[in-house]
């Protein structure tokens, strides 16, 4: 059966839409509130930046054979046992008759301050999946075949993004691969070595300026990390999971 991708290219420009979208309206119901937080913080408070591309997941899911699955987004239900921790909270779950199918991170960072979680988010993405694979490993969920793990990242397309970064390494060097990489490159090495490295499925990194409110526009850095990649990549994960069941 022929994988169905369920548009998602227009998806994609919708989502982005609405992420720039939420973000302007969590700032100004803040304001409006006479609360407003520092910075850019005032446009991720409402918790709903990613929400289409959550949504766009789910109709993947849905077209490629999985109608009838379990897909679970409320902070409640999202929770898969950890090896080193107990437990780990995921954006979206999806089983299926009890196996576990699929579970995805979103992730989305703005400026001007681009350095400031970038290790933060690496390191989380890292721990995070290799938890995951070690919990799975010494059957947290039973004996079952892997499941797709997916982790997707939205950064602003703006010059402090694209702009070279240098890095102070007093003892050894910087890999080359790095050296005066801007953070936009750095996300794109970071997703081709976790998928290099077996720790996702698929990882994806796609750039949007804030002027994408209007047309939904966005970039991708190369196909291994493109979004098109990382919806095949599921769609033929929940096709092959229909055609067990």
């Amino acid at each position: 059966m022929a994988i169905d991708l369920a548009n998602y290219e227009q998806k994609a420009r919708e989502a982005v839409q609405a992420f720039w979208g939420n973000r302007e309206k969590a700032r100004q119901k803040q304001i409006e509130a006479g609360k407003a937080d520092q910075g850019e913080r005032a446009g991720v408070t409402a918790g709903k930046n990613m929400d289409g591309f959550i949504a766009l997941v789910v109709d993947i899911v849905h077209a490629n054979g999985l109608g009838h699955a379990d897909i679970h987004l409320n902070r409640s239900v999202v929770t898969l046992p950890g090896y080193f921790r107990p437990t780990k909270l995921w954006d979206l779950l999806v089983l299926n008759e009890g196996r576990l199918i699929a579970a995805l991170e979103f992730k989305s960072q703005v400026g001007p301050s681009f350095g400031n979680n970038f290790n933060n988010r690496t390191e989380e993405a890292i721990g995070t999946a290799h938890d995951l694979w070690v919990a799975y490993r010494e059957g947290a969920f039973g004996k079952q075949p892997r499941p797709f793990v997916g982790w997707m990242m939205m950064v602003e397309d703006a010059p402090g993004s694209r702009r070279p970064v240098t890095d102070r390494s007093p003892h050894f060097p910087v890999l080359k691969e790095f050296q005066g990489a801007s953070y936009l490159e750095r996300y794109n090495i970071l997703c081709q070595r976790l998928m290099q490295e077996q720790l996702y499925s698929a990882a994806s990194i796609i750039a949007s300026p804030r002027s994408a409110s209007d047309d939904g526009a966005y970039t991708e850095l190369n196909g291994m990390t493109g979004l098109r990649t990382f919806v095949t990549e599921l769609a033929g994960h929940v096709a092959a999971e229909a055609a067990r069941s």
